[in-house]
């Protein structure tokens, strides 16, 4: 025997029974989603290791056609970015045609080599933005004048600064952020007694 809908049930218990089916059945297409980078439970990232692709450790391996020849690229992302750290060549597989898949120890070669390059361009970065020099004062002693850039995209500021071999501070100046710290100027800001430097 089937149930018949009584004409006189509440048509706002009908409408909360379906809104309450529609939420139910979004959570479950949610939960059951693939295409999620994170685990609903846990909240971690969703390991992928597919032969073109695989995500872990915070890095993404992306397995790309060569826009320079008609060879394969590999370009590895770390997580939260919008560019890759890191592109490179990438072999071909057996067949001469496909990119060799990527394999656990490809992977690790290559989370290996992209945080060497992170670590690099982050090393020239503060070389760039803190360079010192050592200069004999007066009294014979070394003062280390540095020269510290602020990069902001808005206002750009970089300050010159002179310490003794204790690590007191001499001296302190502002400058343009392309001020060119050498030990000939420095050692006449010292002589000008850390005044407006040249």
């Amino acid at each position: 025997m089937t149930d018949k809908l009584s004409i006189d049930a509440d048509p706002s218990k009908i409408a909360t029974d379906a809104a309450a089916d529609a939420a139910t059945d979004a959570a479950t297409d949610a939960a059951n989603d693939t295409d999620t980078d994170t685990d609903l439970e846990t909240n971690e990232p969703v390991k992928t290791m597919e032969p073109r692709l695989w995500r872990d450790d915070g890095w993404t391996a992306r397995v790309i056609k060569n826009e320079d020849d008609d060879g394969w690229a590999v370009e590895m992302t770390l997580d939260g970015e919008s560019e890759p750290s890191l592109v490179g060549p990438w072999t071909m597989g057996r067949d001469k045609k496909n990119p060799k898949p990527l394999d656990p120890p490809a992977f690790f070669t290559l989370v290996k080599t992209a945080n060497e390059v992170l670590r690099r361009h982050e090393q020239q970065l503060h070389a760039m933005l803190h360079k010192s020099v050592k200069v004999r004062g007066e009294d014979g002693g070394s003062i280390t004048v540095k020269l510290d850039i602020d990069p902001n995209e808005d206002n750009p500021t970089a300050v010159l600064s002179a310490y003794d071999v204790l690590g007191e501070e001499l001296g302190r100046a502002s400058v343009a952020p392309s001020y060119k710290l050498n030990v000939e100027r420095a050692g006449k800001w010292i002589a000008g007694g850390f005044g407006k430097p040249e």
